[in-house]
């Protein structure tokens, strides 16, 4: 059984965290009911309460698909396909 630390914390057993899905970072929500408190998992805010993810919604909005967008975010597009040049062969020649 769980015991309380002198600073009031507590380890909350593998299988509940499991059952719940509360990972590290969570946050969690202490409810009073008639037969005593439930443990919640409660979606994650900032302090002033907000949801932290609500300022990127809508920011991922393109006409772009998915691999387009990703070989433009790696720096790989637009890439030359079929291109003559030969200056990215190793010719084996030393230098």
């Amino acid at each position: 059984m769980p015991r309380v630390t002198t600073k009031g914390q507590v380890t909350i057993p593998k299988a509940i965290r499991e059952a719940l899905g509360i990972e590290p970072g969570d946050e969690v929500e202490f409810k009073q009911t008639e037969s005593g408190y439930e443990l919640r998992k409660e979606k994650p805010t900032t302090a002033e309460g907000q949801d932290p993810f609500e300022k990127y919604r809508g920011s991922a909005d393109s006409d772009e698909t998915m691999p387009e967008r990703m070989r433009r975010l790696r720096g790989e597009y637009p890439r030359d396909i079929g291109s003559d040049s030969d200056d990215d062969v190793d010719s084996g020649a030393e230098v």
